[in-house]
């Protein structure tokens, strides 16, 4: 079953449910993957599974940007709010390695392509993005690449 359509189901069991904590951010992500097949006119029934996580991930991004925020502003209640929703989209994520998985990965990386400097970046980030871009940060894999690579 592709992602989007399990996103659809799980909607329609939530729904069924009067599940008020799920169903708002489900319907958010369909709508969102309908405004995706418009913007790129796809005709075709579904969206493949990696447009469908690299939408979830933007929107996991929107969400982790609103909680500092909100953090900053004291807005406890809001917070909440977005926490739930980042919650929702996770299930239907990839599971993202840790920093230190993230961190031997890089390494790995950085050898395979012989970098020495941050000039190097752009190799290292297409290798780790053609092998490992559903279950890595890539901001941590920035954090850690600029560490590795400024030694």
């Amino acid at each position: 079953m592709s992602l989007e359509k399990k996103i659809e189901e799980t909607l329609n069991n939530s729904l069924k449910n009067k599940d008020k904590n799920t169903f708002p951010t489900l319907r958010l992500i369909v709508a969102s993957i309908k405004d995706l097949k418009i913007a790129n006119k796809i005709k075709s029934s579904e969206l493949k599974d990696a447009e469908v996580i690299s939408l979830l991930k933007k929107m996991v991004k929107q969400r982790n940007d609103s909680c500092e925020a909100y953090k900053k502003a004291g807005r406890d209640d809001l917070l909440k709010n977005e926490q739930k929703e980042i919650d929702v989209i996770n299930q239907f994520l990839p599971k993202q390695l840790n920093e230190d998985q993230t961190r031997k990965i890089c390494e790995e990386a950085v050898k395979k392509t012989n970098a020495t400097s941050m000039k190097d970046m752009g190799k290292i980030m297409g290798i780790l993005k053609s092998k490992h871009s559903s279950e890595l940060d890539f901001s941590i894999v920035n954090k850690i690449l600029k560490g590795i690579l400024n030694k």
